[in-house]
Parts: structure tokens; C-alpha cells; sequence
């Protein structure tokens, strides 16, 4: 039997809730997120959005932060924050995101949500927050000093998550150590001062890493990452810019090969084919046949989402209104869990 907190231990929940979530989807609350850092990418999409549009359409109970609060966990501006806000509205739409079934809201206009740092930061200790492995990834990334706000990122997550009752979050693997610290403070509030917040699970995801065009992973700040909301021209330039190496032949070999095989997995994701099937179909056909094959596939797959998202631009006020809608429903709940929470401390007066 795996020690609690193991990979194995939480593979073998996620196993469990996901089996139960088609036959029980209002068992469920979902709270996932994005840090409006910069566009939505491949990565973005293939890795955590399609998974949000089919919780959704299951019926589960979803809801989407904007975390907006968060972006000074490592960054010194927050000058292209409202851009980046309305544009990541306008792809979850165009990706399928229904706001009359998902909530989507930003951190910084729910106070009473991130109130809940007071009493959670007293569940926690400063040895628990500082070896958190994501924490210490996240700090080397930066190259910024460990702030206040970094070190207590986790405990931020966790009011996120328990405010509206989240009790599944999809994570991959390295991000499993934020889910464990909200079920811990969930945990030890219940025992302290009474029951008001689930049990919190992970819900591990399958997809696999998603590599940028240079073959690391795909990040905005490597200038690596198709963005959703580029123009099929826009895609075309960037995928032709893309390094590969001086051998013709097309194959598959990640390890000795990133460029290449970094553009064949993309190919691969969009078409749902084998990467190495697209190389032996491509073969001797070299980089430049390799790659007008990645441009039309990436096109092909994203035309519809580009479509509905090009209609969105025109339409900035419902865009606006989709946000402002959230934020009523999310300061709604989060009202109503606060209320909850210190009438079981004993602070209503």
C-alpha cells in the first residue's frame, strides 16, 4: 500500500473518479485555471482545455480561474494583464467552453475567496510551503528571489480550489504536490473548527508532453508555441522558422532528433496519428515537406476554433459580459463558504 501523497496512491483515486465521473458527473465540482501570462497555445489546448470541454459537456460542475493576482508571483508588470484576460476568455469560447455551464472568473475580483489565505496560512507551516518541488521549479524559472507571494502560491491554490467546493482538479504529474497541500488544509480545517470543505483529488491527466517547435517544452516565453489565436499565415511563418538539422531522411527519435520529432508529434496530435508513421510517410521528403505537412495539419485542426474565436474579436462586449457574469456567481459562492467558515471558527459577531 503506497504512503499517502505518492504518485501511485493518487494515479489509483484518479483511476477510480474518472471510471465514476460519466455515471455521476454531479458528484463532482471541477476548479481549474491559467495564469493570463500571455496567448493560449497547442499546449494549453491539447494539454488542459479540450479536458475542461468534456468535463463540462459530462455535466460536472466546472469553473475556470482567471488568476490574475498570480502573475506577480514572478513577473515585475502586470501591463498586458486586461489583454491577456479578454483574449483567454475569447479562446475558451472559441474551444468549446460554455459560460452558462463553466464558470470563468479572475482572482483579483473575488475578495472573499482570497480571504480565505488568512485562516488557511495558520494550517500550514513554512517548512510544508518551502519544499514544495513546484514551488522550487517555479522560483529557478523566474530567477526572481522567493517572495512572500511565491512561497505561499500553493495555499493561494488551495483557496481557489475549496472556495467554490472543488473536490477534482485536473493536474499532471508535477503539479500533484499543489492538490496534496489543499486537501491537507482541507483536511485540517475540518478537524479544527468543523466540516465545511470536501476532500480534494487530482485528476491525473493523460496527455502527453507537448513539445514546443524547438523541441523543449512549449512555453510563451521560449517563443516556441503555436498560439491558438495566430492566422494560418502567422502559423505557416512560425513552423517554417522552426530548426530541425541537416538530415534529409524524416524520422522519429526524440532524443537525438528534437526538432524534428518535436514537429512530428505536433503533426501527430493534430491528425490523431502515429508521429512515426508521418515520418515514414514523409521519409526522404526532407524538412521542407515535413513541414508544410505540420502547417496543414495545425490549420486543418484549428480552423473551426479560429473561425468562432475571430467572431469573439468583433464582440469585446460580450466578451466583457461573460466576465462580469463570473465574477457575480464566484463572489456569490465565495460569500456564502466565508459566512460558513467563520461561523464554525466562532467569528460572527
Amino acid at each position: 500500500m503506497p504512503n499517502e501523497g505518492s504518485y501511485e496512491a493518487a494515479l489509483r483515486r484518479s483511476n477510480q473518479i474518472r471510471d465514476d465521473l460519466g455515471a455521476n458527473p454531479d458528484r463532482y465540482r471541477v476548479l481549474t485555471g491559467d495564469r493570463p501570462t500571455g496567448r493560449l497555445h497547442l499546449g494549453h489546448y491539447f494539454g488542459t482545455i479540450k479536458e475542461r470541454v468534456r468535463l463540462q459537456d459530462l455535466g460536472v460542475s466546472t469553473s475556470i480561474i482567471i488568476a490574475d493576482y498570480q502573475v506577480i508571483t514572478d513577473r515585475d508588470t502586470t501591463e498586458h494583464v486586461r489583454d491577456n484576460v479578454y483574449n483567454m476568455v475569447m479562446d475558451y469560447l472559441a474551444c468549446g467552453i460554455d459560460p452558462a455551464r463553466t464558470m470563468i472568473f479572475t482572482h483579483s475580483a473575488v475578495p472573499a475567496a482570497n480571504q480565505l489565505m488568512l485562516p488557511f496560512l495558520s494550517l500550514v507551516t513554512e517548512t510544508e510551503m518551502r519544499r514544495n518541488p513546484t514551488v522550487k521549479a517555479e522560483q529557478a524559472a523566474s530567477g526572481h528571489a522567493l517572495t512572500g507571494l511565491l512561497l505561499t502560491y500553493p495555499v493561494h491554490q488551495a483557496c481557489d480550489i475549496l472556495f467554490c467546493k472543488g473536490n477534482i482538479v485536473p493536474v499532471g504529474r508535477d503539479q500533484l504536490p499543489h492538490i496534496e497541500m489543499a486537501a491537507r488544509i482541507a483536511r485540517r480545517f475540518n478537524e479544527r473548527y468543523g466540516r465545511v470543505f470536501p476532500d480534494v483529488a487530482g485528476l491525473l491527466t493523460s496527455t502527453p508532453l507537448i513539445p514546443g517547435l524547438d523541441g523543449r517544452k512549449m512555453s510563451k516565453s521560449y517563443g516556441n508555441a503555436i498560439s491558438i489565436s495566430m492566422t494560418p499565415e502567422e502559423t505557416a511563418r512560425l513552423i517554417r522558422k522552426s530548426k530541425t538539422d541537416s538530415e534529409r531522411t524524416i524520422t522519429f527519435d526524440p532524443e537525438n532528433r528534437p526538432g524534428v520529432s518535436a514537429l512530428l508529434t505536433t503533426a501527430g496530435i493534430c491528425t490523431s496519428r502515429d508521429p512515426a508513421d508521418i515520418a515514414a510517410e514523409i521519409g526522404g521528403g526532407g524538412a521542407g515537406q515535413l513541414k508544410q505537412y505540420v502547417t496543414q495539419a495545425v490549420n486543418d485542426c484549428f480552423a473551426p476554433i479560429r473561425e468562432r474565436r475571430h467572431q469573439y474579436e468583433g464582440d469585446l462586449d460580450y466578451v466583457r459580459d461573460v466576465i462580469h457574469d463570473g465574477n457575480r456567481r464566484a463572489n456569490e459562492i465565495a460569500t456564502r463558504t466565508l459566512d460558513e467558515v467563520r461561523e464554525v471558527m466562532g467569528m460572527v459577531y
